[in-house]
């Protein structure tokens, strides 16, 4: 039995990137590790090397032909045209690069290993998930493998038959709403920027009934986030009564990051996580989207913090702001950081008004009830 949190990660993410003209040409799961270590935070008895998943785990979902195509891919370090218009590999953002199949394979056997972790109860950090756009037969939104849907089929075929996932991303998590649209065994809900890519999770999208979808404006601050979260996404979890959570936790909606115009600091971030604690037997927290690598960095340590009661320093320790000094950001959109970001862990509250489209869509989704 699984009592106290436990992190899985791995080595493969340290120096893998999509390229450096790609916004995740930036250093990531591999800054959280080392803050959490730093910080003194994880040891040999909380911690796991994350398992590569076999393609006979990734067919679980995804489609034979498809994940040999990744395999070649990364083999060749490039395909015919016609495989990469098939499967979207080498094109509309999901670059060919070094570890095509291994890293994003290593995020979903991390997912299928936390499942089996998580079985008879227990709580699990995997920043390196979250790949929540991947299909089934083509690679999406720079996801190539859907590791929270491997991992929430993982649960399932342990026998839980109520699984929630909340997905807290910039971007609609529509590759998880799409597998599970027909399964009244899991309830997607997913809080999202209202204008950006893809463009789908509209407020009136409940697939067929087991999806809630709450777009917000851009512009979102953190009494906005803790209004949705005790106004709606606790009662609702409370009514559907989940075996297990399994929380998608992309930072992309924080203030400094350049993909998205929200506008949280990581403290809303860490409330939602912090809530969510108790409210199943079994959580499972991915990260997800994430582009400003302060940001990213200093969000997903401060997640696991919340998770093992931990607590945040006023300022960080010298070996742990070397480690944020160290990063080198050289893509396009990069900037210099303020000095908050290299120092502290945690952003001040971004409070705000709670405009009234957030509070109508909250009121429109209560309508339909679990």
């Amino acid at each position: 039995m699984l009592h106290a949190p436990r992190m899985i990660a791995a080595e493969i993410y340290r120096g893998s990137s999509y390229g450096p003209h790609h916004p995740l040409g930036i250093p990531r799961v591999s800054l959280v590790v080392d803050l959490v270590h730093a910080l003194g935070w994880v040891d040999g008895e909380n911690y796991s090397v994350g398992p590569l998943a076999t393609p006979a785990q990734l067919a679980r979902f995804h489609t034979p032909d498809y994940i040999a195509a990744v395999m070649q891919a990364e083999r060749d370090q490039s395909l015919p045209e016609e495989m990469m218009q098939r499967y979207k590999l080498g094109k509309n953002g999901n670059p060919i690069y070094p570890e095509v199949f291994r890293r994003p394979a290593t995020a979903a056997g991390s997912s299928i290993l936390a499942a089996e972790l998580l079985q008879d109860g227990g709580i699990i950090h995997h920043p390196a998930g979250g790949t929540h756009h991947g299909r089934a037969a083509e690679a999406s939104g720079f996801c190539y493998f859907n590791d929270p849907v491997l991992g929430i089929l993982a649960l399932l075929d342990g026998g839980l038959d109520r699984i929630l996932y909340v997905d807290i991303d910039a971007h609609h998590g529509d590759g998880v709403q799409l597998a599970f649209k027909d399964d009244e065994r899991v309830l997607t809900v997913s809080v999202h920027q209202a204008d950006l890519w893809p463009r789908t999770g509209d407020i009136t999208d409940i697939a067929g009934g087991m999806a809630r979808n709450l777009p917000v404006p851009a512009g979102m601050n953190d009494d906005e986030m803790r209004f949705v979260l005790f106004e709606y996404l606790l009662p609702l979890a409370a009514g559907f009564k989940p075996q297990a959570v399994v929380m998608q936790c992309g930072c992309d909606t924080l203030a400094e990051d350049p993909q998205s115009r929200q506008m949280l600091g990581n403290g809303s971030v860490w409330e939602v996580v912090k809530e969510f604690v108790g409210m199943a037997p079994r959580l499972m927290v991915l990260g997800g989207g994430g582009y400003n690598p302060y940001g990213v960095a200093r969000c997903w340590a401060g997640i696991w913090a919340m998770l093992n009661k931990n607590e945040i320093p006023e300022k960080l320790p010298e070996s742990a702001e070397e480690i944020l000094r160290d990063i080198k950001w050289s893509h396009r959109l990069g900037r210099e950081p303020a000095t908050n970001l290299l120092t502290t862990l945690a952003d001040d509250w971004r409070g705000g008004e709670i405009r009234a489209e957030v509070r109508g869509h909250v009121q429109f989704l209560k309508g339909y009830g679990v």
